[in-house]
């Protein structure tokens, strides 16, 4: 049977405690039990449950206790008492308790009143996702580490002002969400955050993708289309890689900068716009400006306020909060009911070097959520390009081919294991068909 959702019952009475945890159970729920909030908070056993379910007497601090602790992006929690009364049950919902419930409790209603809970849970993450608040992408980025907290302080800063923002930094180290969060502590947060990635609009599409154009103005404009400037609108515009913007598109982006202008292809008439330009960029702008391929005039425009997003080697305090994040994320997306991470992966986690940054931490956390089968992230779920430790450059065998065959036959390995030996299932984990499964199995001799 598959499992449902997992849910934490906290319960001071053991009969009660394991009676609901016999009947969550064999209908399909994984369960954890607690005889206390106290237990709960020191083992941190809230982490990774879909809902809690609490009785509100309890020794020590109370349920309602559990309650305003959670409220704030923890599990929903389900409220049973003996000794219900009217002002409790108010007391517990403006708390924020998901729902009320008396006993003795009938275990039908129960299960149904868990099931609702979840899978308000589950829409409320889904729109979440779909809208912006994430795109994946947090309230706030995570980060403990000094390195991010100056990006933010410097971020709270620049907000209330409309002046351009150049973020540099390595790839990966998460400049977009900086811009994210710039707009979102800015007066334009109810307006539009668009995003264009300068490196992939070929040059004769430009025009169109930034300024938009008028029905029939070219073969193939069937239709009047908006640019990225005029859905900006209000709000802010992040041009990221900006440094890959031919000549052509740096001497239009500089005359909107000027005079907030502009105009569609086949209309005559400008168009004004109120947009606040972020730009990030992976290169060194000022060689770039140097060597003749960036403009003087346009860097000059966009360097008003200059932010490093610093790698993830020089924060390493924030390699954790990050990865428990990102597992949270990942676990209620593919619903799988992993609660934490295992201390030897905390190791291998803070000792790997990233030179990816942040983008390659999620994605090594999504393949391990994807691959482990336990309640804990395990060293083996994770799979690095090097061995743990070892900086690219400190071992002889520095060939790519080889290291990428080993790389490819282990993770088919791990996919088959967690499948179960299913082709079919593995094949799904690997984000490929079956017959390309096929080919690998053949080409590495596995069967």
């Amino acid at each position: 049977m598959a499992v449902i959702g997992t849910v934490l019952v906290v319960e001071d009475e053991q009969y009660v405690r394991e009676s609901l945890a016999t009947w969550l159970g064999r209908r399909g729920f994984a369960v954890i039990t607690s005889g206390s909030v106290e237990e709960v908070v020191a083992r941190r056993q809230h982490e990774g449950v879909d809902v809690v379910l609490s009785d509100l007497k309890l020794p020590g601090e109370s349920g309602l206790a559990l309650v305003r602790q959670l409220a704030s992006g923890g599990p929903p929690v389900l409220v049973l008492t003996g000794h219900g009364t009217v002002a409790s049950a108010v007391e517990c919902m403006k708390a924020g308790a998901a729902d009320y419930l008396l006993k003795p409790v009938d275990p039908e209603e129960l299960v149904l009143v868990v099931e609702r809970v979840l899978a308000n849970r589950r829409l409320a993450r889904e729109v979440s996702y779909l809208r912006g608040d994430a795109d994946g992408i947090p309230a706030e980025p995570v980060g403990v580490s000094e390195g991010w907290r100056q990006v933010v302080e410097m971020l709270r800063l620049a907000a209330p002002v409309s002046t351009p923002v150049l973020l540099i930094g390595e790839s990966g180290t998460g400049k977009e969400e900086a811009a994210r969060l710039l707009h979102r502590l800015s007066t334009r947060r109810k307006a539009p955050f668009v995003t264009v990635n300068c490196a992939a609009i070929p040059l004769e599409l430009f025009e169109s993708e930034f300024f938009g154009h008028r029905r029939g103005a070219f073969t193939g404009a069937v239709a009047d289309r908006e640019g990225r400037f005029q859905v900006a609108h209000g709000g802010t515009l992040l041009l990221d890689e900006v440094n890959s913007l031919p000549a052509l598109a740096q001497a239009k982006i500089l005359r909107v900068l000027q005079d907030g202008t502009f105009e569609r292809v086949g209309e005559s008439r400008p168009t004004t716009v109120d947009v606040r330009l972020v730009c990030a960029s992976n290169a060194d702008l000022v060689g770039e400006v140097a060597a003749g391929r960036f403009r003087a005039d346009l860097f000059y425009r966009i360097n008003v306020m200059t932010l490093r997003v610093p790698p993830l080697r020089e924060r390493r305090d924030d390699i954790l909060p990050l990865a428990e994040s990102f597992l949270a994320e990942m676990a209620a997306r593919f619903n799988k009911p992993i609660r934490g991470i295992g201390e030897a992966t905390r190791r291998q986690l803070e000792e790997y070097s990233w030179p990816g940054n942040v983008r390659e931490l999620r994605n090594v956390i999504e393949r391990a959520v994807l691959l482990e089968q336990g309640r804990e992230l395990s060293p083996a779920s994770l799979l690095f390009p090097v061995p743990v430790g070892t900086e690219p450059g400190e071992t002889g065998d520095m060939q790519l081919r080889p290291h990428l065959k080993r790389t490819e036959r282990r993770l088919l390995e791990r996919a088959l294991a967690a499948a179960g030996g299913s082709k079919r299932n593995a094949a799904r984990l690997l984000g490929i068909d079956e017959r390309n499964l096929g080919y690998f199995l053949r080409k590495h001799g596995m069967r």
